[in-house]
């Protein structure tokens, strides 16, 4: 019994026509009854009554037919499997990242996975969340890490919640402490504090300037424009203080103090988003595993 036999009978059983079935499986017509023929003597059995322009299935057909279209299915499925496992020796994942989670989050993860997965390409694009929603909605991307809320909510996106970070207070180890040298920082310290912040679309400058006219003040700005590693460079010169995540304070600690913020605190969560239109690739499901995971 071929896998190929089971194919084309499965379609006479369907279409109820030697024609038409041969027309839908991409084979001679002469070539499909020649098959079901084969198949049927070796079984020992008709598999279908042929009377002029009426195709029906015998007793042996109807016994047959449910169990070819499990084999087939189940040849479909292994497929697909093998050919998802093809994917994950090749290939690429296109994923969005604002900056700070390229610095703090981001570097663990993609060795992991590139370990794991050597032969896929990864591609990395950072920019802020509204830069990523809009490449996700485009196509450019697979994937992206996201700060919630996100600036424009879209029904086009599906979001997966990954963590929720504190944010902290990294200085100069020269410069005075803040907040009179206690162990934890509050907002309202910050007044009159110089501050080294992010360039204008940074989600980190939106949280952290909120949270200073929350408290009644406006911020000052010793500098202003910089990405992520330009900051903690500044903060590291003594030109002033800056709002920064926990990882990434941890990963970039040399030469800065860390001041955790006084309770409540700051926070932002962190989220993987993807089209809701379009399945991720499977080397980009994979990627999205372990950042679950991790």
């Amino acid at each position: 019994m071929q896998f190929q036999q089971l194919q084309y009978f499965v379609a006479v059983a369907e279409t109820r026509h030697f024609t038409r079935a041969a027309a839908a499986v991409h084979v001679a017509q002469p070539s499909l009854s020649q098959q079901i023929r084969a198949l049927e003597r070796e079984l020992g059995a008709d598999l279908f009554l042929r009377a002029r322009g009426n195709i029906t299935l015998t007793d042996a057909g109807e016994a047959l037919l449910p169990l070819a279209r499990r084999i087939l299915a189940d040849a479909e499925t292994a497929r697909h499997e093998v050919q998802e496992l093809v994917q994950l020796r090749s290939g690429r994942v296109r994923l969005g990242a604002t900056p700070s989670l390229c610095t703090g989050l981001l570097p663990d993860v993609l060795r992991a996975f590139h370990d794991r997965y050597p032969g896929i390409r990864l591609l990395i694009e950072e920019g802020g969340s509204h830069d990523l929603v809009r490449e996700l909605a485009r196509g450019a991307l697979d994937l992206a890490l996201v700060v919630l809320p996100l600036p424009t909510p879209s029904p086009a996106l599906t979001t997966v919640e990954l963590l929720r970070e504190d944010l902290v207070v990294v200085s100069s180890p020269e410069a005075p402490r803040p907040g009179g040298g206690r162990r934890t920082v509050r907002i309202a310290d910050l007044e009159g504090e110089r501050l080294v912040m992010f360039r204008h679309g940074y989600d980190l400058r939106e949280l952290t300037v909120a949270a200073c006219r929350a408290e009644g003040f406006e911020p000052d700005f010793a500098v202003e424009g910089g990405e992520m590693d330009a900051v903690l460079g500044f903060v590291r010169a003594g030109l002033g203080l800056a709002v920064v995540p926990r990882m990434v304070a941890a990963r970039s600690g040399r030469g800065l103090r860390v001041t955790p913020l006084a309770r409540p605190g700051l926070h932002r969560t962190i989220a993987l988003a993807h089209r809701s239109d379009v399945a991720p690739p499977r080397a980009a499901r994979e990627l999205q595993r372990m950042l679950l995971e991790h």
